[in-house]
Order: C-alpha cells, then structure tokens, then sequence
C-alpha cells in the first residue's frame, strides 16, 4: 500500500499499521558519510519524518512520503538477499516508526551491524552499533524563501522540534555515536559550537572533537563541488571531522545509492 502524505508527514495508515513499516527503497552500495564511509551496506530507508529540512536529500520520505508496507520478516529476508555485513536504517527519520525497534533486534540477533541515521529528537532502546545522529541547525529551516514548496508553513513546527538536547546526550551515552552536522557555510560554525558544548554538559561520557563530523550539504556533484573545501577548511580550523558524501561523488544524485 502506498504511503499517504498529510501535514505532519505521516499517513493514518502509517499511524495505524502496527505489524509493518513503511519502507521507500531499499538496496545496497557503500555507505556514503560518517565513519564507516566505504563500507558496502544495505541501506533500508523508511518513509516520514517529524521534520521538514528545505535541503532533505530524501524528498520522498519527508515533504512528500511514499513506498509500500513491509513486515520486519519480510524486511530481514530481503537485507539477506545482500552480501553484505552491515545495515544502515535510515529515513526520513526511522525512528518515527515504533517497528523500528523490532527490525534492529531482529538484525541483530543476525548478527548483522546496524547504523541508524536519526536526527536525534526521539529517543528509543535498541540495539544499535553506531548511532549516526545528525543534530539539525537553524539553518535547515524550511523558511518561506527556502521551502521546496514554498509555503512555508513548516518553519515553525521544523524550529520548534528540531532539537533536543536531552535526547542528544542520551544517543551519546547510550551508543557509540557520531555527531554529524550538515554545514551550509561557516555562519553554521557558532551554532554548532554551542550545541556540542551543550551536549558535553549534558551527558555522562566524553564528547570528544572527533565524534563530531562536518558535512557539506549538497546534493549533486556540483553543489559538493561548491562546499566541500569551505567545510573541509572548517574542520581543519575547528578540529572536528569531516566526511564526505561519497555517493554523490560517485553517482551524483541518482537513487538506489
């Protein structure tokens, strides 16, 4: 069935399904950001999400939703079809969805790796091997001028949801996590500077500088082509990580990548 958009991004059928998640792709390459870039993975990308970044890279799974339903079985069958060890579970944002949680401890009573690409406002207890959490800056809102769709009317409920500190500190002490901002430009730099400072004074266990990832937004090759040195720069200077979006590099926007 497919799934339906409404204005919080996630269908009735979505919110009554209690057997099944809605899944937009799923397929393997190599793992394309983060620590673990390079790695062959099979990515299970779900639909919705409770934010709107004017710059998602996954469209079809937050402004408009789509894809079919999948039990967790029928999902853990088609990751084997795959060789490969590692799965990352991925969105929208995944953990929107309660099944969630049962497809990471199904994968991991298969012993597979598990990422999961959050954005780390809702907290959950799973097994996860690497929480790939990716904070969202005031720059992700989707203001009127920014709006893929030009409204305009989701900066404000975006604004309001779009961090959590507690949350963050939590995914912190509870996973090995990686904190991984999209930067627009260096205006971002302050914003993220306070954030990590914040989350270290929030949580139990060491934030060290390189848990916290740079990444360039963009989204073709072009625009990487605009960025990537400007944040590469910024990492150097701030002594952060970077990472690169090695997917675009490879395959440009195309999907399935």
């Amino acid at each position: 069935m497919p799934v339906a958009s409404d204005t919080d991004g996630l269908s009735e059928a979505v919110e009554r399904s209690a057997d099944a998640l809605p899944i937009n792709e799923l397929f393997c390459s190599l793992q394309g950001e983060g620590r673990l870039a390079g790695v062959p993975s099979v990515f299970v990308r779900t639909s919705g999400c409770n934010l709107r970044c004017w710059f998602c890279d996954s469209y079809h799974t937050s402004w408009e939703p789509t894809g079919d339903w999948y039990g967790v079985d029928d999902i853990v069958t088609a990751v084997a079809e795959y060789d490969a060890d590692h799965v990352v579970l991925t969105g929208g944002e995944p953990l929107v969805h309660e099944k969630s949680v049962d497809l990471l401890e199904a994968l991991a009573d298969r012993g597979y790796h598990t990422t999961v690409e959050t954005n780390g406002t809702i907290p959950v207890d799973a097994p996860i091997d690497l929480a790939s959490v990716s904070p969202k800056l005031e720059s992700s809102t989707p203001t009127p001028e920014r709006d893929p769709k030009g409204d305009g009317e989701w900066a404000k409920r975006h604004e309001d949801r779009r961090l959590d500190v507690d949350v963050l500190a939590g995914f912190v002490e509870r996973y090995d996590t990686q904190l991984k901002f999209v930067v627009t430009g260096p205006e971002d730099m302050a914003e993220i500077e306070a954030l990590v400072d914040d989350v270290r004074g929030a949580a139990d266990v060491p934030v060290p500088d390189e848990a916290v990832l740079l990444m360039p937004e963009g989204q073709t090759r072009d625009q990487l082509d605009e960025s990537r040195r400007v944040v590469a720069d910024l990492a150097l200077e701030y002594g952060y990580r970077y990472t690169p979006r090695l997917h675009v590099d490879l395959w440009n926007d195309a999907p399935g990548t």
